[in-house]
């Protein structure tokens, strides 16, 4: 019978948690904050963050919380303060809310079931981002580690291994073109001033002792494993946004 559903959805304000736990609603909202990071790397999910209006009428953010995330965070607080938060949770697990008609909990089953779509849909667009950075992100790892710097031809190549149809000369001209590299005068294919800032070249001089005397000092960039794991990421965000122009 639809009279028998029980339907639930309760959280609790930051508000009332820095009431319950005699602390100021600003040091709360700070404790928050710097759990959510953690939260969200495990759960894939923010905190919500709403609006409630002050006493003098303005309005002021706050958090809303499930019971999971209010406990969570009531980890940083003293016994006496979780103490409180659980009694508090069971006095409103005892407030359920029952459909008084047939269509109240038919409208608040279809609100369930959409929120499963939103939620499957989310993890659905999850999935499909780790594998699209699937391949940049073994790149990452298996380059930021190592000290070896690479040749723009062989840069090239790895672009090439990742989906980049690009060549050493088209890419040279497309690092001119963008900065990356001086484009005229003596300097000519060298790292501009904002690339060695940006550590993604390093310069290898060799000189050579000419039979005449004189000596030819010969300059080679090279890009560092810092610029080989940018360019491949950058190369592959613009491919993934339509905005690449080799």
């Amino acid at each position: 019978m639809a009279s028998d559903l029980i339907f639930q959805k309760q959280t609790m304000s930051s508000l009332e948690i820095a009431e319950l736990s005699v602390r100021n609603h600003k040091d709360v909202m700070r404790s928050i904050r710097e759990m959510e990071p953690a939260w969200e790397k495990v759960n894939w999910r923010k905190f919500a963050l709403v609006e409630y209006k002050d006493a003098k009428g303005e309005m002021r953010p706050c958090y809303e919380l499930t019971k999971t995330e209010c406990l969570y965070v009531a980890t940083k607080f003293n016994d006496e303060a979780r103490a409180k938060l659980v009694k508090r949770w069971e006095e409103l697990e005892t407030q359920v809310q029952t459909p008084k008609t047939y269509l109240e909990a038919l409208k608040a089953l279809v609100a369930s079931e959409e929120e499963k779509e939103q939620l499957q849909l989310e993890v659905k667009k999850r999935d499909e981002k780790i594998e699209q950075d699937a391949p940049r992100v073994l790149f990452s790892k298996a380059v930021e580690t190592s000290n070896r710097s690479c040749l723009i031809s062989e840069l090239a190549k790895i672009l090439q291994q990742n989906g980049i149809n690009i060549g050493q000369n088209r890419l040279f001209a497309w690092m001119r073109g963008h900065g990356y590299l001086c484009s005229k005068g003596q300097y000519y294919n060298q790292p501009t001033q904002k690339s060695m800032e940006m550590k993604l070249f390093e310069i290898k001089q060799t000189t050579i002792n000419k039979p005449d005397g004189s000596v030819l000092v010969s300059t080679t960039t090279k890009a560092t494993g810092k610029g080989q794991v940018y360019f491949v990421n950058k190369f592959l965000s613009e491919k993934r946004d339509g905005r690449l122009d080799i």
